[in-house]
Formats: structure tokens, C-alpha cells, sequence
């Protein structure tokens, strides 16, 4: 079944599981009868007031998971719809945009956080000023390292809307609605609950404006990949130099390079150009397929197109 799962949703299952497995053994402590795991002390995202805040928690709090609940809805999720995101989007994109859509859930966090801590000292110290947060927030320094925000929840938003823009007719059931409903009316429903609990303040163990937060760099991101196709070539471009960075540290040092004459320069000249020509007609066969999707809906599709799709999302 794994197997089946495209090269990046089946990687960040298997890491966030191995993450929370890892986080449940190195333990923690009761607090208000709940565990706080002492690893998510340590990767999840913190205030940034608090004295325990690092910038680097902006990317691994997305990794870490309070509960065996809270791991398995947002997992689901991820294997639900991660996959066909993937698939459309291609690797690199996809995790581009998975990424992109967790920091930025976890900056609107941030945000939301400050407000609640500017509104409650203003409302316990009438003469508070805008310049006295730094000195309130160092002697609050124990309390604010309480405010600690874990899970995949706000990356997993962004593909949930990723896959509402992408295949907005596509109908799919949603408990409790006895009938399937359709993509687009999935998304605006989830995103329509949780501006409510956001605006309203309720379950506050919840980062509803996360989730939002989510959504909303995704939407962004879409749109202007949507403007500007060049530039979502680009994360190609960027996402694979890392990627061969990578691999030429696992090359031998004593590998001898080719011989550098000029009929090896040629072919290899030859080589490039036949591969970029193949490259460019394969992506504008992909660019059709997607336009026919957002035409007409994932549905539409040949047999022949989804296969092609798919074997371009695994590349």
C-alpha cells in the first residue's frame, strides 16, 4: 500500500510517525492532566517572546505531534488528499508548498499569540505601552514558555485547499454528510469553521488561526504560481540543485572525471539540448492536462492522462 504512495506524502508519514514515536520515549510530565512531551519543548513553536523560543522551531513544530489523535487525523489527512496534490504539483513543487503553507500557519500563530498577550497585559495594567511588551514579556517568562503550538495541522490545511482549487468538482464524502459533496464546498466549509472558532475564541487548545494561516499562504502561492508559470518552474530548478548538492556528497572523491576533449564536450552538448527539448514538450503535455483539469474537473481525464500525471509526479 505504501508503495503506492507518492515519494513525498509517504516520506513526511513516515517521518512524522517516527517523530512522534520518538517523542512518546523520550517522555515528559503531567500538567492539568495532560503529557507535555519534553521534545516538543524542544521543536515546537514557542512564543516569540518566550525565553525558550528558537527560529528554527518555525519549521520543526510542524513534525511534532501532541496526542496519537492529533498525529492520526492529521495523517489521514496528509494520505488522503497529499497524494493527488502531489501528483498534479509534481515532488519539488509539493514540498514547496507544503513547507511554505506550514511556516506560514505557523507565523499567523505567532501573530494570533501576540495579540492575546498585548490585549491581556493592556487589560491588567491600564498605563501598558506598546514599549513596555519587551520588559513585561522577560518577567512573564515562565508562563510564555507554556504557549508552545505543535502538529502538521496548518501544512495540511494548505493541502486540503490545494486540492479544493485544484479539483474543485471532484465530490467527496465528509462525516457527517450522508451525501458526497463537492471539493470546493468541502474546503469552504473546513475554512468557514475555523474562522468562527478563530473569531469566537473558543477551544483555545486548538490553533485555529493556524489552520487558516495555512490556507491562506496556500492560496497565495497558487494564485501566483497560477500569474507566473516561470517562477514555479523555478522552485524545479532550485528544489533539484539542492537535491544534486546532496548527491555529489555521496560521490566518490576518487572517481576520474571524464576526458574533456572536444568530442566529448559535443555529445554532452548534444546530450543537454535533447534533453531540455524532451523536458519542455513533456511539461507542456502536463500544462494541458492541468488546464483540462481546471476545466472540467479531475473526471475528465483519460485514463492515458491520469497515467501520465501520475508518472510526472513521481519524477
Amino acid at each position: 500500500m505504501m508503495r503506492s504512495i507518492p515519494f513525498a506524502t509517504k516520506n513526511l508519514l513516515i517521518i512524522n510517525i517516527i517523530l512522534f514515536l520518538a517523542t512518546v520515549v523520550y517522555g515528559g510530565s503531567e500538567l492539568a492532566g495532560e503529557t507535555q512531551y519534553r521534545l516538543n519543548d524542544l521543536l515546537g513553536l514557542h512564543f516569540f517572546l518566550a525565553p525558550d523560543f528558537r527560529i528554527y522551531q518555525l519549521f520543526t513544530y510542524m513534525f511534532m505531534h501532541g496526542s496519537f489523535q492529533h498525529l492520526f487525523f492529521n495523517m489521514f489527512a496528509l494520505w488522503m488528499f497529499g497524494g493527488i496534490v502531489e501528483e498534479t504539483f509534481g515532488r519539488n513543487k509539493f514540498i514547496f508548498f507544503y513547507f511554505v503553507c506550514g511556516i506560514g500557519a505557523g507565523l499567523f500563530q505567532e501573530a494570533a499569540q501576540f495579540g492575546e498577550f498585548y490585549f491581556a497585559v493592556k487589560n491588567q495594567l491600564p498605563d501598558f505601552s506598546f514599549s513596555d511588551i519587551a520588559k513585561v514579556a522577560h518577567s512573564s517568562g515562565n508562563v510564555l514558555n507554556l504557549w508552545t503550538t505543535v502538529g502538521a495541522s496548518g501544512a495540511v490545511y494548505g493541502i486540503l485547499l490545494a486540492f479544493g482549487m485544484l479539483y474543485p468538482e471532484q465530490r467527496i464524502f465528509i462525516f457527517p454528510i450522508p451525501v458526497p459533496i463537492k471539493a470546493k464546498w468541502f474546503v469552504m466549509i473546513y475554512a468557514g469553521i475555523e474562522l468562527f472558532y478563530a473569531m469566537s475564541g473558543t477551544n483555545s487548545n486548538v490553533a485555529h488561526l493556524a489552520h487558516l494561516g495555512g490556507m491562506v499562504f496556500g492560496f497565495i502561492l497558487i494564485k501566483y504560481w497560477q500569474k507566473h508559470p516561470a517562477s514555479a518552474a523555478r522552485v524545479d530548478d532550485v528544489m533539484n540543485l539542492f537535491g544534486n548538492i546532496g548527491k555529489k556528497r555521496f560521490t566518490n572523491s576518487n572517481t576520474r572525471p571524464p576526458h574533456q576533449g572536444s568530442s566529448t564536450s559535443t555529445h554532452h552538448t548534444n546530450v543537454d539540448w535533447d534533453y531540455n527539448a524532451k523536458q519542455k514538450q513533456e511539461q507542456k503535455e502536463v500544462d494541458e492536462i492541468l488546464d483540462k483539469i481546471r476545466r472540467n474537473g479531475y473526471d475528465s481525464l483519460t485514463k492515458e492522462e491520469k497515467q501520465r500525471l501520475f508518472d510526472q509526479g513521481k519524477k
